[in-house]
């Protein structure tokens, strides 16, 4: 099999390409490099593919390639890319219209939610399976911290069905 070299080198810069634009916190920047990086995956699938030849339909045979059909599993592999490529790009695009209609910015800033819970302690204290009734000086939980009511929620409540 020979591989066509403007081909692999197109798909190379294509996928270089949309690797540097998802990098950059720009939303539409970032859409449009996964555009980019999916559009030179398909052009190695279609290098996957072999070399062209007659249309893979039995009977159907071309002059210029004669009893040599084309493989259609890449051609169908990158018709159904195309397809899901699409419907991910018009979700993208749903995504970075709400977002500029209610921050009206393409920039996406760094979360300080994530920050602060990056920077949590590891103690086990500091969990997230732990609630806020906890001792609020020290941190750590406390014999009342969790008295929500009876002892165990399979006792009997008060006023409840006889």
């Amino acid at each position: 099999m020979e591989a066509n070299l403007f081909l692999l080198i197109g798909s190379g810069v294509l996928i270089a390409a949309g690797v540097y634009l998802v990098l950059d916190r720009v939303m539409m920047r970032m859409i449009l490099g996964l555009m980019l990086m999916g559009n030179g995956a398909n052009l190695l699938i279609l290098q996957a593919g072999g070399q062209a030849g007659s249309p893979p339909v039995r009977g159907r045979e071309s002059v210029l390639y004669g009893e040599k059909i084309a493989d259609p599993l890449a051609q169908g592999m990158i018709l159904t890319a195309i397809v899901i490529s699409m419907a991910m790009v018009a979700f993208m695009l749903a995504l970075a219209y709400r977002q500029y209609r209610y921050r009206t910015a393409d920039v996406i800033d760094l979360d300080q939610e994530d920050k602060a819970i990056a920077a949590r302690p590891t103690t086990p204290s500091a969990a997230p399976d732990h609630d806020a009734s906890d001792d609020l000086q020290t941190g750590r939980t406390n014999s009342a911290s969790d008295d929500f009511g009876s002892r165990s929620f399979e006792d009997p409540q008060e006023g409840g069905q006889g």
